[in-house]
C-alpha cells in the first residue's frame, strides 16, 4: 500500500516540479530581455474616468521628461491601437502626445471582471490581476512598471520580473471605513443587505476583510514608489502598506483653463443639474435620481422644472447594466422626461454640458479626491454633495484661488434667489 502511494505521487510531483522550473526559466528569460521602457498597467483604457486622465497625462509627462524612454500600454481593449489611443486621449481629455504610445494587448482581462466573482469579489479580482500581469510581463518586460488602476497584487509579480514598481493609487482596494461598516452591519454597495442583517455572516466578512487587508498590505509594500491622489488615500495607504517614506501625494491632473472661460450666466427656464461620474456602484447614481424625483414632486407648480443630466462612462457590461437600471428607475419614478443620460462623451461635449449646468451634484461617500467637484467649481456650477474633510482640504490647497472666486460667484447667485 505504501509503495503504491509512493509511485502514484511521483508523476504528480514530477509534473509540479517541471511546471515550477518552466515558470522559473520564463522569469529568467524575461528579466534578461527587459526593455528600456515604462509599462503602464491599465487594462481598461476606455474607462473614461479620472484614472484614464491620469494615465494619459502620465504618458505625456514621461514623453516630455524622458524622451528616450518608450511608453507601453498594457490594455485589454482589443481594438486599441497606438493611433486610436492617442486620438482618444486628445478627444476625451485634451491631452496631446509627442508621439503615439506602444500597445500590448491582453487577452485574459475577464479574470479581473467583477462579474466573474459573485462572491469574494475582491480576492477573486486580485488573484485574477496576478494572472493578467503575468501575461503582460511575459509579452513585454519593461524596466519600469507603473500601475494606474490599483491592482496591488501585481506588484510582487512585477518585482519578480525585475521591474521597478511604481503605482498611482486613486483609492485603496480595502479601507478601514469598509471594515467598520461591515462590523456595524451597515448595508451598502459593497456590503449586501443579506449579510448586513446577520451577525454571524457579518463577523465572517470582517474576518475575510482582515485577512484581505493583511495580504493587501504585503503586496502593496512591494512598490518602490507609491503615488496617491489625496490626503484621504494617503492616510489609508500609509496604515495598510506601512511604507510611509515611499508614499508621495500627487494631486490628479485637472485642467480648468477651458472651464474658467465659460459664461457665468445660466438659463433658468429649465435649470440643469449635472452629475459627472463613471457608472460605478459607489457613485450612488440611484440615490441622486431618487432625491431628484422627490424634489420634483414637491416643486411648486409656478417654478421652472429642472433637468437632471447624468454624464459618465461605462467600463464593462456591469456598468452598462447599472446605466440601464437607472433608465428603468427613471421611468418608474415618472421623471424620464426630466432626466438625460450622456454616455462616453467627448471632452468638448462635457465642457458644453458643464457650461449649461447651474448645479453639480456629487454623492460618493468614500470619495478620494473628486475631480468632478473641481470641474463644477471651475465651470461656475454650484457643487452640492458629500464632502469629507480630507476632500475639502485637498481641493482648498490645490485650487485656493479657484475656490474663492467661485465662492463669490455662487454667493451672488444664492443672494439673488
Amino acid at each position: 500500500m505504501a509503495k503504491w502511494l509512493l509511485f502514484s505521487t511521483l508523476p504528480l510531483g514530477s509534473l509540479l516540479l517541471a511546471f515550477v522550473i518552466r515558470l522559473f526559466l520564463v522569469v529568467i528569460s524575461c528579466r534578461r530581455n527587459r526593455k528600456k521602457a515604462m509599462g503602464f498597467f491599465h487594462p481598461y483604457t476606455n474607462d473614461g474616468g479620472g484614472g484614464e486622465r491620469v494615465l494619459w497625462c502620465a504618458v505625456k509627462a514621461i514623453q516630455e521628461e524622458s524622451p528616450d524612454l518608450d511608453c507601453v500600454i498594457y490594455t485589454g481593449d482589443h481594438d486599441a491601437s497606438p493611433k486610436s489611443l492617442a486620438a482618444r486621449a486628445l478627444d476625451r481629455f485634451g491631452v496631446k502626445f509627442l508621439h503615439s504610445p506602444k500597445v500590448v494587448h491582453l487577452y485574459n482581462r475577464k479574470w479581473v471582471e467583477e462579474t466573474m466573482y459573485p462572491r469574494f469579489t475582491m480576492i477573486g479580482q486580485s488573484f485574477g490581476s496576478v494572472y493578467l500581469s503575468w501575461e503582460a510581463l511575459c509579452k513585454f518586460t519593461p524596466l519600469y512598471y507603473l500601475d494606474t488602476s490599483g491592482y496591488a497584487f501585481t506588484y510582487p509579480i512585477a518585482r519578480l520580473f525585475g521591474c521597478k514598481v511604481i503605482t498611482y493609487t486613486h483609492y485603496p482596494t480595502i479601507s478601514l471605513d469598509m471594515l467598520s461598516r461591515v462590523h456595524e452591519q451597515n448595508s451598502m454597495y459593497n456590503n449586501d443587505a443579506f449579510i448586513a442583517k446577520s451577525a454571524l455572516l457579518s463577523w465572517c466578512k470582517v474576518v475575510y476583510y482582515m485577512i484581505f487587508s493583511w495580504m493587501y498590505g504585503i503586496v502593496g509594500s512591494c512598490a518602490h514608489l507609491a503615488m496617491v491622489n489625496s490626503s484621504w488615500t494617503k492616510s489609508h495607504i500609509e496604515k495598510l502598506w506601512g511604507i510611509t517614506a515611499r508614499i508621495k501625494r500627487v494631486y490628479p491632473p485637472c485642467d480648468t483653463s477651458t472651464l474658467q472661460v465659460l459664461p457665468l450666466e445660466r438659463p433658468m427656464q429649465s435649470p440643469k443639474i449635472i452629475s459627472v461620474a463613471q457608472f460605478r456602484p459607489e457613485k450612488a447614481h440611484l440615490l441622486q435620481l431618487e432625491a431628484f424625483a422627490v424634489a420634483v414632486k414637491n416643486l411648486d407648480a409656478d417654478l421652472p422644472r429642472p433637468k437632471l443630466q447624468f454624464v459618465g462612462s461605462c467600463r464593462n457590461e456591469a456598468d452598462e447594466k447599472r446605466l440601464q437600471d437607472l433608465r428603468d428607475r427613471a421611468n418608474q419614478l415618472k421623471v424620464d422626461s426630466d432626466v438625460e443620460f450622456h454616455k462616453n462623451v467627448l471632452y468638448s461635449e462635457l465642457v458644453k454640458l458643464l457650461g449649461g449646468a447651474a448645479v453639480g451634484i456629487h454623492s460618493m461617500v468614500d470619495e478620494h479626491f473628486g475631480i468632478s467637484v473641481v470641474e463644477y467649481m471651475a465651470s461656475g456650477a454650484i457643487p452640492i454633495g458629500v464632502f469629507p474633510i480630507f476632500h475639502i482640504i485637498d481641493i482648498l490647497s490645490c485650487y485656493m484661488y479657484l475656490v474663492f472666486s467661485v465662492f463669490a460667484i455662487n454667493l451672488r447667485v444664492f443672494l439673488s434667489c
